[in-house]
């Protein structure tokens, strides 16, 4: 952050040491208690926005976060952001690699530990100790992560689930070596009998090893995954601004010389050739050409440019040469502003709200109470103080989150899976809750409703003109032109005809069309205006059809040649064939499907009116994207936003769920929650689908979790449960979710059940609750 925005009343910091949604909740709480403060913590982008009426300054709000246990720091100045995130040694990487390494080191140790405790075969004399020697790193080490968080919780008053995990699975490695080397765990020829009975015992003759190997095992692997998740939080600014032009000649004393970007100046002139991208904002000093404004404005057509004409940084010049005077550099241009605004949507999100977190707030502290009163209660009554710990240990181990450690990572895994084989990238868990609130969806059109390309639909042929002579005529010389709507109408004309005649004397006139000989014909393709300055007049029955054309939002152009109109090409930017059949499963889940586009009005409601939608938001801006969709969750509608474009990625990242077309760009993709790659907009129906039943099914992993310890805890703080059978019934419990989550293996998508012939019922909420 510069020092011009440090001293404003906006202040970001980038924060550190999160572990789940209640580390952003208590940070928060803190800073809001300042004079003056409003303060909002993300969790998923590790960031906190914060509104100073006082005029505090930034070290003062870093020393309250650090107080609170956690680190800030102002983040790094623009100019450094692209370059930070691409190095492998940065930071959230290196975070990722050592949380990797963690995992795989702990899941290699703890395999063999877990075996040996549950099949006797395998206990051979002194295994006990061979399980030790495996087992102690992987509380140690791997588990480094929650016994640290424990102990900053500690400090500060409070208990999280790394405190539950740190404390369940340090006591049972302590009472493991206590009863390996003062108990007869230790001796010869003594194993674990996988037994489910009851009974009253002192626990010296049992180690529970692999209960607090498994349980570190378990939920680092689910750390892991949300971790990746999280990493992808900044890649859509990072991707946004690369989309620019690396390099660009710019005119020097007459002589062009290449130089960054980064060095051009305001009034600096610069060249921009055929298919390159314009550098920066600016005016076209001189020359011609159609420029591909569709990643930033949304236009399927491009736009034709002339002397005189603002053009916008990152869109690609499509036909002639340019000079162009630049208007706005650096952060001032419409892309810079844009990656801005894909910042601040992802900022503004709301908070994550982790169902385990939020349970284990009252749980943890609760389980540890119960241990602590389960041991007294045992000392007090006369028993052994073996007897009381096996007591309060056993309470520990079946209140440690082994389940739920499992229930949102395999899920996940299982649902994100199946959602790849059907073209469908679910980014993480908080993805899911979004979607079972959803009840409108805004739908760009191009791109995502239409193909997004411009295609010859139909040629029109005058009384006494061949078809096929009009399309080969007019396609030989649209052939020359580098213009895209020239090149769908060449494209379709070889298609119907076969081949095209060579073209003479070509020449492209600015603005208004193409003139050339072919085969002895003065050929005039453009605006009826250009035929019209060459007397060439269409008659009443190509008036009416290009009326009638025009009113569907289609793109007409004139042809005429030897002093006379001869007919009309329709071009037109094609709906996917699958997308009416999208809109209907849309409103099948209980969505109400908007239609927003930067094209006209008539273009848009004609597109709504094919494909069955009946709201039309049309003629809209990037920045205007945003605020429709901020203003219909302003009216209370969680809203699913579906396109591809840059255009869109703001808007993307404002929506409540994201969804990005994967034939679009890689801004959109990275901004969006979900990614669809198949390009087919059934797609996003079938993602909210499999989204809520995914989420149905993390629930019920929870639910079963949480009623696994909460119902045990009163057997085992009686003495009814050792913690052995402890250890078996948390393995069980883990086993119940793993099933669970691969009933998602079956989800099938609503094309392949339209081929099966399976009937298409749907439960548009999810109705079980924790």
């Amino acid at each position: 952050m510069t020092a011009e925005t440090t001293n404003s009343a906006n202040i970001e910091l980038q924060i550190g040491g999160m572990t789940c949604a209640s580390c952003a909740m208590r940070i928060e709480k803190k800073l809001n208690k300042l004079d003056g403060v409003e303060a909002s913590v993300n969790y998923a982008t590790e960031k906190a926005r914060i509104t100073s009426n006082g005029g505090l300054e930034p070290q003062v709000l870093i020393t309250e976060v650090e107080k609170t246990g956690y680190t800030a720091a102002l983040p790094a100045a623009s100019e450094d952001k692209t370059s930070s995130g691409d190095e492998d040694g940065s930071v959230e990487d290196q975070e990722l690699v050592v949380l990797r390494q963690r995992l795989i080191g702990a899941a290699v140790l703890s395999a063999p530990v877990i075996a040996m405790a549950m099949i006797p075969v395998l206990q051979f004399d002194y295994w006990g100790f061979a399980s030790l020697v495996l087992a102690a790193p992987v509380v140690v080490w791997a588990g480094w992560p929650f016994h640290r968080a424990a102990m900053m919780n500690l400090r500060h008053g409070a208990a999280t689930m790394d405190t539950l995990i740190s404390v369940g699975t340090t006591a049972a490695l302590i009472w493991s070596v206590v009863a390996l080397f003062f108990g007869t765990a230790g001796q010869p020829g003594v194993v674990h009998p996988f037994e489910l009975t009851i009974s009253r015992s002192d626990g010296l003759g049992h180690i529970y090893l692999e209960v607090a190997a498994g349980v570190i095992t378990f939920v680092l692997l689910g750390r892991y995954f949300e971790k990746r998740s999280k990493r992808r939080a900044g890649a859509a600014l990072r991707a946004l601004l690369e989309l620019g032009a690396k390099e660009v000649a710019v005119l020097r004393d007459g002589t062009e010389q290449r130089i960054s970007v980064d060095e051009l100046a305001v009034g600096d002139e610069f060249v921009v050739r055929p298919g390159e991208k314009i550098a920066t904002d600016g005016v076209v000093v001189s020359g011609t050409s159609a420029v591909d404004a569709s990643m930033l404005t949304g236009e399927s057509v491009p736009v034709e440019v002339t002397e005189g004409d603002a053009v916008t940084g990152a869109t690609v010049n499509a036909g002639g040469r340019l000079i162009v005077r630049a208007t706005r550099v650096g952060s001032d241009t419409q892309l810079a502003q844009m990656a801005q605004l894909v910042e601040d949507a992802q900022s503004g999100k709301a908070e994550i709200q982790r169902l385990a977190d939020r349970v284990s707030g009252v749980f943890v502290p609760v389980a540890i109470a119960i241990a602590v009163a389960a041991l007294g209660a045992w000392l007090g009554a006369g028993f052994p103080a073996s007897a009381g710990f096996t007591a309060a240990v056993a309470v520990l181990i079946i209140a440690c989150p082994c389940a739920l450690g499992l229930a949102t990572p395999t899920a996940l895994l299982v649902g994100t899976g199946r959602g790849a084989q059907l073209g469908i990238l679910i980014k993480g868990p908080e993805v899911l809750e979004s979607t079972r609130r959803t009840n409108t969806v805004v739908l760009d059109k191009t791109g995502t409703v239409t193909t997004g390309k411009m295609t010859l639909e139909d040629a029109l042929p005058a009384e006494g003109t061949e078809r096929d002579e009009l399309l080969r005529l007019a396609g030989a010389v649209e052939d020359a032109s580098e213009h895209p709507i020239a090149q769908a109408i060449a494209t379709g004309a070889v298609t119907a005809t076969g081949s095209l005649p060579e073209v003479e004397s070509f020449e492209n006139i600015e603005g208004r069309g193409v003139q050339g000989i072919v085969e002895g014909h003065a050929v005039l393709v453009g605006r009826e205006s250009l035929l019209a300055d060459w007397g060439q007049h269409l008659d009443e029955q190509l008036a009416a059809a290009k009326q009638h054309a025009e009113s569907q939002g289609k793109t007409v152009v004139a042809v005429g040649w030897d002093g006379q109109a001869r007919g009309l090409l329709v071009v037109a930017d094609q709906i996917k064939p699958t997308s009416a059949e999208a809109i209907g499963h849309f409103k099948q889940l209980g969505l109400t499907p908007v239609l927003l586009t930067g094209d006209n009005q008539r273009v848009a409601e004609q597109v709504a009116a094919e494909v069955g939608i009946d709201e039309v938001i049309a003629e809209v801006l990037p920045q205007q994207k945003v605020d429709v969709v901020a203003g219909l969750q302003q009216q209370g509608k969680t809203v699913a936003m579906v396109g591809d474009g840059v255009n869109d990625a703001p808007a993307l990242a404002q929506a409540d769920l994201g969804l990005a077309m994967g034939t679009g760009t890689d801004v959109a993709i990275e901004a969006a929650d979900i990614t669809l790659v198949r390009g087919d907009l059934r797609a996003a129906a079938d993602a909210i689908r499999l989204s809520r039943k995914t989420l149905g099914v993390i629930k019920t992993n929870l639910f079963w979790a949480f009623a696994y310890n909460t119902s045990a805890i009163p057997l085992a703080a009686f003495g009814l449960l050792n913690p052995m059978l402890a250890g078996a019934a948390m393995a069980f419990s883990s086993v119940c979710v793993v099933t669970n989550s691969l009933r998602l293996r079956r989800f099938k998508a609503q094309a392949d059940r339209a081929a099966t012939g399976t009937p298409v019922t749907e439960i548009n909420t999810q109705t079980i609750t924790v």
